[in-house]
């Protein structure tokens, strides 16, 4: 599996993988993600950002995740273990649904840990729905700590703040 940036030109193949997992995760009654989001514009801004990373294998994008230092305005309500504000934000952490189980989405989280010890800062943070009982236990398995909830989209229930301190 190779790890890279994502091109602008692989958009179409990034938002199958987004469709196939939205269509997991809705079976899975997880509705988190749905049709309107990740969207087109979204992972666009995310691309033109130079922020977009996917795994691939044999060629096909199978996953994709956005690492950067944006966070939503309300993460500032929560108490971050790192004072000293040297982190990356996950966001948008994607694995096609035949995919899923095989370890992806924790090699790309330790991609993550690798960029963040390279930038020589301190942690990760990231948020995921509270009813999304298969990512939480995903990031806790990887040594997260929740740290309190956020409300993030209207008609959707609160979001768990994440947060992993490396060394």
């Amino acid at each position: 599996m190779i790890i890279r940036q994502a091109k602008i030109t692989e958009l179409d193949q990034i938002m199958n993988m987004y469709n196939s997992c939205v269509n997991g995760m809705l079976k899975l009654k997880i509705d988190q993600w749905d049709s309107t989001y990740p969207n087109i514009d979204v992972i666009s801004q995310d691309l033109n950002s130079g922020t977009y990373f996917i795994a691939l294998i044999k060629n096909e994008i199978i996953a994709g995740i956005n690492i950067d230092q944006m966070q939503d305005k309300t993460y500032l309500s929560i108490r971050w273990n790192d004072t000293e504000n040297k982190f990356l934000v996950v966001h948008r952490l994607g694995v096609k649904e035949e995919y899923w189980s095989q370890g992806i989405g924790r090699i790309l989280m330790e991609f993550v840990e690798k960029m963040v010890k390279d930038k020589k800062l301190n942690s990760i943070r990231l948020d995921t729905y509270i009813s999304n009982k298969k990512a939480i236990n995903f990031y806790i398995n990887l040594g997260y700590k929740k740290l309190g909830t956020i409300f993030l989209k209207p008609n959707k229930n609160e979001y768990y703040c994440f947060e992993k301190q490396i060394s």
